[in-house]
């Protein structure tokens, strides 16, 4: 039975797979991490209200390609805490990549950082339901 509470938008193949049959799933591959907080934001703009930290973690966005945010299922009002903490995370994130774009990573390295992803989407999970 999916989780209609809650939406997950991410970039990582690892969370979809995972999490495909439970929830209600965004995901691109192709998304960059600023792609990802950027169609959040859009959809905060429609109503979405934010259920994780769009910067969680210890993982620069410089560092990863990967990124995963929990949004509302229900679209309301206009949030405008999530509002906020989606465009100081899209400006956050863009001057990490500006000062220092993130590197091209062997594959190994990328699976590394799509344990990661999914593990800090894993604990906000349990926290959230």
């Amino acid at each position: 039975m999916k989780n209609i509470k809650n939406i997950i938008v991410t970039n990582n193949k690892y969370v979809y797979e995972k999490y495909k049959d439970d929830f209600e799933i965004f995901f691109d591959e192709n998304f960059s991490y600023l792609d990802v907080l950027e169609y959040v934001r859009n959809r905060v703009h429609e109503g979405h209200k934010l259920m994780t930290h769009p910067l969680s973690g210890s993982v620069k966005p410089n560092e990863t390609i990967y990124k995963t945010i929990i949004i509302s299922h229900k679209k309301e009002v206009l949030d405008f805490d999530s509002l906020k903490l989606i465009e100081e995370s899209i400006t956050t994130a863009k001057k990490f990549i500006a000062n220092k774009p993130t590197p091209n990573w062997p594959e190994s390295i990328l699976d590394d950082f799509r344990v990661i992803d999914l593990s800090l989407i894993d604990n906000a999970i349990d926290k959230i339901i």
